[in-house]
């Protein structure tokens, strides 16, 4: 039995990026194919879809309002006002956005992967509210999870074809990152590492893609627990709610053929297991 209910029922592509937004109480998410915005309301059960003009890895709250996505072609900041206007351009053929995440100082760390999945042909970029991006890993495959630990002093990070999570010692004040290291294998299991979360007790949960699971992950590195997934292609997770304490997973369907639709009809939704843990606010990025 699983752990999970349905939070929205729904047919994206490619589900993705689940962010709480503390400051309107919504779970902002991505349909990256899709080049869609989402934002649920658990309350009403609500969700308001924005389409913007490219595909969209993640979109994360910013500190005045809006949004900042990581684009196919970029960074850019989504006003509130729907406006959309670029912070750091950087297109190359064949390339996309794909996950991003927040650093506790501000910073969005914005990952890339080439559509066609060649391996080394995508990268890990650490963007200044100010628009300034250094790249910091400049040849990875498929740029997935990235989180910190409570303390801040370790960032995790995956390139889902290497089939781990790795660790960083990571410096809050300057965003330096240093001595990487594996931090678990996923070996056991067709699947591979996605997005993934830290929660308040320093445990990591990662969305294990092609395998129908979220796992969870000491601080040691060891598995201690598994969540069953009614979908195979589960793509992220977060901790959200009122108390931080519900878990809300994203799945796709992507490439799926009709026979595989019909085998997986919950494939794309968004699921959530109430009560489940204890999460970290997510920071905003400032810019």
């Amino acid at each position: 039995m699983s752990d999970l209910d349905i939070a929205l029922r729904g047919e994206p592509d490619l589900g993705e990026g689940p962010t709480w937004d503390v400051g309107t109480g919504s779970l902002v998410w991505v349909d990256i194919l899709g080049s869609a915005v989402h934002r649920f309301d658990p309350g009403p059960g609500t969700d308001e879809v924005t389409p913007v003009p490219q595909h969209v890895g993640a979109a994360k709250p910013r500190t005045n309002g809006g949004l900042v996505l990581n684009l196919r072609d970029g960074v850019g900041l989504l006003e509130a006002s729907g406006e959309l206007r670029w912070l750091v351009y950087w297109a190359r053929e064949g390339m996309r956005g794909n996950d991003a995440a927040v650093d506790p100082a501000g910073r969005l760390w914005a990952g890339t992967m080439r559509y066609d999945q060649q391996p080394g042909g995508g990268f890990l970029a650490r963007v200044e509210p100010g628009g300034q991006a250094t790249v910091v890993l400049p040849a990875v495959t498929i740029s997935n999870g990235i989180g910190w630990s409570p303390d801040e002093r370790r960032m995790y990070y995956v390139d889902s074809p290497t089939r781990r999570i790795d660790v960083f010692d990571f410096e809050t004040d300057t965003g330096e990152v240093t001595n990487r290291r594996p931090f678990t294998e996923i070996g056991d299991t067709d699947g591979v590492p996605d997005g993934l979360c830290v929660d308040a007790d320093g445990c990591v949960w990662v969305a294990v893609h092609g395998a129908a699971q979220v796992r969870r992950y000491t601080p040691e590195g060891a598995l201690d627990r598994t969540i069953d997934v009614p979908a195979r292609q589960v793509t992220a997770c977060c901790f959200g709610g009122s108390n931080l304490a519900d878990l809300y997973v994203t799945t796709a369907r992507e490439g799926f053929t009709a026979a595989q639709a019909e085998d997986q009809p919950l494939a794309g939704s968004l699921f959530v297991a109430t009560g489940i843990g204890g999460g970290l606010p997510s920071a905003r990025f400032p810019g």
